[in-house]
């Protein structure tokens, strides 16, 4: 008996796998559970409208841009991440760039060296025609315009 393919992805599930002796260059589209234990030189952008889950294990790395609905890194990322629904930083996430993010979930421990840039703010500023003058003064914008959820945080 055929069973229909649910829409959500389950959680953890993996479809694609790049071992810790792998290493792509070139960028790279996915779609599905995407786990990364190598190292990507290029941008990795999830197929459009398709549930995608991108997850950097602590040894793998990233040196281009992420597109992807959610994002967790336990690794090193050089390059700008863009999530339209969640972002999770682990302990040993290491983050050159700027995120771009919906729900943001940062561990103690992890570090990001750039910009958190909430994603409806952002958007809501480029309606009103001040994308270049918002991105210029992110980092002068009241932390409420942009929520952390620092439950995961652990002292």
């Amino acid at each position: 008996m055929l069973k229909n393919k649910s829409s959500k992805l389950p959680e953890g599930q993996i479809d694609t796998l790049i071992g810790p002796q792998v290493v792509i260059r070139g960028d790279l589209q996915f779609s599905g559970g995407l786990h990364i234990e190598g190292r990507v030189i290029g941008k990795l952008v999830a197929a459009e409208g398709e549930k995608a889950v991108l997850t950097l294990a602590e040894s793998g790395s990233i040196e281009g841009e992420i597109h992807s609905p959610v994002v967790v890194i336990n690794g090193r990322v050089d390059g700008d991440i863009h999530c339209s629904e969640r972002l999770e930083l682990a302990s040993r996430a290491r983050v050159q760039g700027n995120a771009h993010y919906k729900v943001v979930e940062m561990a103690a421990g992890s570090t990001l060296t750039g910009r958190l840039l909430h994603v409806e703010a952002e958007q809501a500023a480029a309606k009103h025609g001040e994308v270049a003058q918002f991105r210029g003064r992110a980092a002068e914008l009241p932390e409420t315009e942009g929520r952390v959820d620092v439950s995961a945080i652990t002292g």
